[in-house]
């Protein structure tokens, strides 16, 4: 998508490895956000770090420009640093934006690569940057490379030989008073190092490379020191001059705390000659190392004593990219001597999903959210497992723990990056699970610190039973099964365990009537097919692992309940409209029963959630028409489990979302809470009160809100459900806020910045090709909602490939790694021959089902392929 002006204000475009922090690349060109210590940094500059660019003729300097475009934003000045910045000062000098720069820039995104066209009236050529750090689906260690890739092709207009110097210089981060940098050669890779001499075996400590295989460099290691403007306006004459840049060596003096507002900064410039009209390219890596990592957020309301979080914030942990590399050097030589394959083998993702058979709002979403992954959002431990926050603060992350209710809407990351969910699946069933089977919604840093005091959450709960099928389905990792299998076991139990203080389902009838805490962060009391039908699709999922895993009693007991609980939900809990959730809003009994035990909010439910001036029940959900009223249902669909909600009953209540929690225009819309659309804009809310129906006087928390992963829940849902065109314009809702004009494209926002509940995009894509998968059974196959030729992109535990189908045949393509095939979903009327690679192979057909006589053992390069007559 092509963003260009003011469309292009609020881009911050991630580039940065899974687990590893990123840099910013702005909407005109220039660095922002840089977020490499451990933690975010929203809204800064990246304090003079940029790329600058000169051309020469016979002559002299022809022209010099910085590469980026106008600033859109900021005028009066906003990001602060030390003393005298920020608003009222005018944008960051740190911006360069006080130097010559580009009149023309387009920024074209299309996540993980960014391409910009930079061209001038005065620059004698044009300048193309692509930016991307590798995304690899399946491959999580390429993908999980703490650096920033940048491409340059400069293309020479006039009728004259020219000499273009292409400079990206470089910030120490880390240190302000004592650096050490260094040029070097290693493997025909020339790089600043930018180190320090702080303690590495500290959290504060990191070092960053500048790298490129160009043949031609010049370096200056130092900027000028001095005070005032001096670093800025002495590199600009130097750079501007004929010839290289002359270096500076400061390694062996400390600098003066007081004499500049930033630390020392480094510069490496690639030298290229370019024929009339010829076009010449250039590589260069940013890469950085913070390597250890300590709980520094906040964790005082959990109510531990300041001796346990001293002593837990006193452990430090490697981040897993640092285990990878010793150092930015090591993964700076590492990308630049790689950086084709490396660029290659993510091209090849980008096109296959980019080419898939998709509205244009759905390829945006689908892709766009998939940079959440890159964010500072996401961790990956010492072990290389999978951690994440909800989203980030500006300067921490926005509720820690890979929390369990938030990250069961996620789907993108169980497909792109399978061995990564499964880790954390592994690690909650690990270190999150409590003696009465209940498992805390937040896994704790770092590992192993103690027992987790956050409580269970209903839908977080058994959403990750959910996904521990989903994990194995995309898998067929029986070993990692057995692993974790008696703790998911015990999870399932905790329902109708007499020690479960909040009673979810003491009758096991398949209901869930107890105190039920969820991802609205309060509690549901009485029966609600919002979390009931979580729990059934839990139930479901745990009934067929237990067949896989031979224990058939175990499987007869869920089916059992879930059967009971499929019936009640379908015949009590839907009001002829919509699904709803049971209670008596003026029964202050149902509270008494909940004076005692454990609560997020207090011990004492009467006093959290008894209104005492109208006698009434506080942060319920009552007759109101809840988005996730059918969330259960959606999790089965994508997982191809079979029904849990009646389809009449499914489709009227889907059409009862889009027509009452649908808001047309926001300026009309009533909303308390946070917000994420506004003026004109368009969204979908939590919970709505149609006017026939009671609303509480204090609704379910958030009500009002119109929050992205539970539009994308509800949009998706609807689209597979018949309701193509509501779903469409739910999706186009979202899509239309994150227009790089109002908001950034690649970060939406929800409980702070890169929020990983939007990743439920990602299921636009299952639904859209009707993926089905089971690699334990070599099943694979598509079912489109849509008739016709189609092409969609797929992704499971061993490899990723597209299906296609078109002029009398379908083809299944494996792209990049293997996959093995016994079992083929697709249409099976009229088959004329059926090959794996050029050869026929035997067949036989199942109803919308190819069975193949032996396993088809696909790799990169070779298909099966359907010929119909």
């Amino acid at each position: 998508m092509e963003y260009v002006k003011e469309y292009a204000r609020q881009i911050s475009f991630p580039l940065g490895g899974i687990g590893t922090g990123c840099i910013g690349l702005g909407g005109n060109g220039g660095l922002v956000d840089v977020e490499i210590k451990n933690r975010p940094n929203k809204n800064s500059t990246a304090e003079f770090t940029h790329f600058a660019i000169k051309a020469e003729d016979e002559n002299g300097v022809a022209d010099a420009r910085i590469l980026q475009g106008d600033l859109e934003k900021d005028h009066i000045g906003c990001t602060e640093r030390p003393l005298y910045t920020g608003y009222g000062f005018g944008p960051d000098r740190g911006t360069m934006i006080g130097f010559p720069h580009f009149e023309q820039v387009t920024f074209n995104g299309e996540f993980p690569f960014a391409e910009l066209d930079f061209s001038h009236g005065k620059f004698p050529g044009k300048v193309k940057m692509t930016a991307f750090n590798p995304l690899i689906p399946t491959n999580e260690d390429d993908s999980s490379i703490p650096a920033a890739f940048f491409q340059f092709e400069i293309h020479n207009t006039t009728d004259k030989r020219l000499k273009y110097t292409l400079a990206l210089s470089c910030n120490n981060y880390y240190n302000r008073t004592d650096t050490c940098h260094t040029y070097e050669e290693k493997d025909g890779v020339k790089m600043i190092y930018l180190s320090n001499r702080g303690d590495r075996n500290t959290a504060e400590y990191g070092d960053l490379t500048i790298a490129t295989d160009s043949n031609h460099v010049s370096f200056q290691r130092y900027w000028f020191r001095g005070r005032w403007f001096d670093n800025s306006s002495v590199f600009w004459q130097e750079f501007t001059r004929l010839g290289e840049l002359p270096d500076r060596d400061y390694s062996e003096q400390r600098i003066n705390p007081d004499s500049n507002d930033t630390s020392d900064i480094a510069t490496l410039a690639a030298h290229v000659d370019a024929g009339p009209g010829e076009t010449v390219s250039i590589h260069f890596v940013l890469s950085w190392s913070n390597p250890f990592m300590n709980n520094f957020w906040e964790i005082t309301h959990r109510g531990l004593s300041q001796d346990e979080i001293d002593r837990r914030r006193s452990k430090l942990w490697k981040n897993y990219y640092a285990v990878l590399f010793n150092d930015s050097k090591e993964s700076a030589v590492y990308g630049v001597k790689n950086f084709q394959r490396l660029y290659d083998d993510t091209m090849l993702y980008k096109e296959a999903i980019y080419n898939s058979t998709l509205p244009p709002e759905v390829m945006d979403a689908v892709t766009a959210n998939v940079a959440v992954l890159k964010s500072p959002s996401c961790l990956r431990l010492s072990d290389g497992s999978f951690y994440a926050f909800e989203g980030v603060h500006a300067h921490m992350g926005s509720c820690e723990g890979t929390c369990t209710h938030v990250w069961s809407y996620a789907y993108a990351l169980a497909f792109l990056f399978p061995r990564l969910e499964r880790s954390a699946r592994y690690n909650e069933y690990t270190y999150s699970m409590q003696k009465d089977g209940g498992m805390g919604f937040r896994i704790q840093l770092p590992l192993g610190c103690g027992p987790t005091n956050h409580r269970p959450a209903a839908d977080g709960q058994y959403g990750t039973v959910i996904r521990v099928y989903r994990e194995f389905l995309i898998s067929g990792d029986k070993e990692w099964l057995s692993s974790i299998w008696p703790e998911v076991k015990r999870s399932v139990e905790f329902a109708w365990n007499p020690d479960n203080v909040d009673g979810w389902d003491q009758d096991k009838d398949g209901i869930m009537e107890g105190r039920q805490h969820h991802t609205l962060d309060m509690e549901l009391f009485g029966a609600n097919s919002w979390l009931s039908g979580v729990y059934l699709a839990g139930l479901l999922a745990a009934a067929n692992l237990a067949g896989i895993m031979g224990e058939t009693d175990t499987e007869n007991e869920y089916r059992e309940i879930f059967q009971k609980g499929c019936k009640i939900l379908n015949e009590k809990l839907f009001n002829g409209e919509y699904f709803f959730q049971d209670v008596d809003l003026k029964d202050k009994k149902i509270l008494e029963k909940y004076n005692g035990g454990v609560s997020d909010h207090g011990a004492d439910a009467v006093k959290s959630y008894w209104n005492e001036e109208n006698q009434e029940m506080k942060y319920q959900i009552g007759e109101g028409c809840s988005i996730d009223q059918a969330l259960g249902q959606w999790h089965a669909d994508l997982l191809n489990m079979g029904e849990i909600f009646q389809t009449d009953k499914l489709r009227s209540a889907l059409g009862a979302v889009y027509k009452y929690n649908y808001i047309p225009d926001m300026r009309e819309h009533v909303n308390p809470c946070r917000i994420y659309g506004f003026n004109d804009e368009q969204g979908t809310m939590i919970c709505a009160y149609p006017a026939d129906r009671k609303k509480p006087l204090i609704p379910v928390p958030y009500a009002e809100e119109t929050m992205h992963g539970f539009e994308y829940q509800a949009a998706s849902h609807m689209i597979r459900h018949g309701l193509v065109e509501e779903g469409l314009e739910c999706v186009r809702a979202v899509r239309n806020r994150y227009d790089g004009k109002k908001r950034n494209p690649w970060n939406e926002m929800e409980c702070g910045s890169n929020y990983v509940r939007s990743l439920a995009s990602y299921a636009l894509l299952l639904v859209y090709s009707g993926f089905i998968y089971d690699l334990y059974r070599h099943r694979i196959g598509f079912n489109p909602i849509e008739e016709g030729d189609y092409q969609f992109f797929w992704s499971v535990d061993t490899g990723f490939g597209t299906i296609q189908k078109e002029n009398k045949t379908a083809r299944l393509n494996v792209l990049y790694g293997k996959l093995e095939v016994g079992e083929f979903v697709t249409d099976t009327e009229g088959i004329l021959e059926v090959l794996s690679g050029e050869k026929p192979v035997q067949y036989s057909v199942q109803g919308d089902t190819v069975l193949f006589d032996e396993i088809q053992n696909l790799d990169s390069g070779r298909d099966i392929t359907v010929i119909y007559k």
